[in-house]
């Protein structure tokens, strides 16, 4: 079942770009076109609500079981800390790289656009950003309300309490129970994640059909050095990745690639991290990753580790400059680099989060706001390569995690075996 749906999966996108392309040439008007591309997304806005409506009690059971079963608070301040440090490391280096090749490849360069000196409406909100909001909206005054918006980072920081607390006074009879019951929740929520994920080549079809349908394949010409210099920075970016993920996991690497290749391609066709979440929970619990590193480690991913969505940041903020001739000097372009790293954390909340962060910046910078409209109009294929980037990025974090975690303590499983050993959970697990 699993190489069949990685195999549909393909497939709706190779079917999506080919009838998103015919509707796309056949339509005879921009009304037209749009409407056809109403009806395809269709299919991707009732697999994402699908992917949403299991999201919130995913994360809530596999974070405070893992939890509980935790002999004190050190392992999760341990965890946390671990994290924490991956994600600023891998955050920095994603930046520094995104700032290296757009200065090397110069995509902006001879485009010689004019700012205007009227507002342009770039329709996006970024008053949503700053430190105060950010800060406090990472504790939830409702876990009933963090769970009807999703915000992994408020159900995250209440998960964390309830586990803590459960962990305290597991010993009671009647808190076993409650930890009993969380704990049969996780199979029931994993067994449901299945099912919403036979439904992911339809929502990837309607979401590849839909965007060609709109945009049709010649932008990715009118684009192309924009497009291609940002995929090449993350093939790069990807590399180094792996290469670091090698360092502390060694061949398991390739394993754990080929482990989470359904998330990958979930979260490139639907440009949705959210969409990629649950069936990345499963595929990492598989790999061997104990549960509660997983449960911990990538809610906290994905709230501050996105890797692909860091160096998008800075490569559009020195395409902007590069486009409207605008003279950034190395060391304004690293004290950019710091603020893009501080201001990104808030971003997991914000829609359309990476373009915000630039928008939101920019006119610290005295980068025009035009830019930014400029970049939104392929915002989606770029978006698709940067959530791709996210993903891997995250599950390398966790797995690494993890790692370190098994060297104190038998927490990383299969990792430690041989890879036949995953083979056959796999075949346990069908």
């Amino acid at each position: 079942m699993k190489n069949r749906l990685t195999l549909y999966i393909a497939a709706g996108m190779i079917l999506g770009v080919i009838v998103g392309y015919v509707c796309h040439i056949s339509a005879s008007d921009p009304a037209s076109t749009k409407a056809i591309a109403g009806y395809f997304s269709i299919l991707t806005d009732i697999f994402l609500r699908l992917i949403k409506m299991i999201i919130a009690p995913l994360v809530f059971v596999t974070l405070v079981s893992g939890l509980a079963g935790m002999d004190s608070g050190e392992d999760v301040g341990r965890i946390g800390l671990r994290s924490v440090g991956w994600f600023v490391c891998a955050s920095l280096i994603s930046l520094t790289l995104g700032l290296v090749f757009a200065n090397l490849l110069h995509p902006g360069a001879g485009l010689h656009m004019v700012a205007g000196n009227g507002e342009v409406n770039t329709g996006l909100n970024t008053s949503a950003l700053n430190f105060k909001d950010v800060l406090t909206h990472a504790f939830p005054t409702s876990l009933l309300d963090a769970m009807a918006r999703n915000d992994i980072l408020q159900i995250l920081v209440f998960s964390v309490f309830l586990g803590l607390g459960l962990s305290a006074v597991k010993q009671d009879p009647r808190v076993k129970l409650v930890i009993q019951t969380i704990d049969g929740m996780v199979p029931v929520m994993l067994r449901v994640t299945d099912y919403v994920m036979r439904a992911a080549p339809f929502g990837v079809f309607g979401a590849i059909a839909s965007a060609v349908t709109l945009r049709g394949v010649d932008v990715i010409a009118t684009y192309g050095k924009l497009i291609g210099s940002f995929y090449l920075a993350l093939v790069v970016l990807w590399a180094i990745l792996i290469l670091v993920g090698y360092l502390f996991l060694g061949r398991r690497v390739g394993t754990l690639l080929k482990a989470v290749r359904e998330p990958l391609m979930i979260a490139f066709a639907t440009a949705s991290s959210e969409a990629a979440y649950p069936r990345l929970t499963e595929q990492l619990e598989r790999f061997g990753v104990d549960k509660k590193v997983v449960g911990f480690t990538l809610p906290l991913g994905y709230a501050f580790n996105l890797d692909g969505s860091m160096m998008y940041q800075a490569f559009a903020a020195i395409f902007i400059a590069q486009a409207f001739g605008v003279d950034m000097p190395i060391s304004q372009q690293i004290f950019m680099l710091l603020v893009l790293m501080l201001s990104s954390k808030g971003m997991a909340s914000v829609p359309r989060g990476s373009i915000v962060v630039v928008a939101a910046v920019a006119p610290m910078f005295h980068l025009p706001v035009e830019g930014v409209a400029i970049v939104l109009a392929i915002d989606q294929i770029l978006d698709m390569g940067r959530t791709m980037t996210n993903v891997i990025g995250n599950s390398l974090a966790t797995a690494v995690i993890a790692k370190w975690e098994g060297g104190r303590q038998s927490t990383f499983g299969l990792l430690e075996e041989d890879e036949s050993v995953f083979g056959q959970t796999q075949g346990d697990a069908k």
